[in-house]
């Protein structure tokens, strides 16, 4: 399988939406979730108006046929409307996806590699959330984001990018 990563544009919202929904960690045991869900006002906000100052992101497509299977992206909250990884208004916060296909390939990791190295130029800090069961905490902390709060079962994580 060849892939492409490149970055995000405004055109490619609907691609958000998709991987926003896939971003959203459900136990094995749990039923689906409703793909509306997304458009809930605390997670909207992840992609609502994608292209807004402070906005990074990468997307990977298929070599052969451009379809997307995986995102991952930044973006900045506010104090007063803060994102669920929230830890000032200087650091954005990480949302990532890979379509479930294409998992343990090493695509989430390449992703993540290359975000963090544009990131670099722009920001001092990244900062996620994540679930505690959530398998993808293991590349989290790989990639050396360190807990910094925890809420009932999930962590706020932050990843200086200076660091390697």
């Amino acid at each position: 399988m060849s892939y492409l990563i490149r970055l995000l544009e405004p055109a490619d919202q609907g691609i958000l939406w998709e991987m926003l929904y896939l971003a959203l960690y459900v136990p094995p045991e749990a039923p689906p979730l409703g793909r509306d869900i997304v458009y809930k006002p605390e997670l909207a906000k992840y992609v609502q108006a994608w292209g807004k100052a402070g906005d990074l992101g990468l997307v990977a497509s298929l070599s052969d046929n451009q379809m997307a299977i995986g995102a991952a992206w930044l973006r900045l909250f506010q104090q007063d409307n803060p994102g669920y990884g929230y830890i000032n208004d200087a650091t954005p916060e990480l949302a990532i996806a890979v379509l479930p296909d294409y998992r343990n390939q090493g695509i989430g990791t390449a992703l993540l590699t290359q975000l963090c190295h544009q990131a670099k130029e722009r920001y001092a800090a990244i900062s996620l959330s994540v679930a505690l069961y959530n398998p993808a905490l293991r590349l989290y902390r790989r990639f050396g984001f360190e807990a910094v709060e925890r809420s009932d079962d999930a962590l706020t994580m932050k990843k200086l990018l200076g660091q390697a």
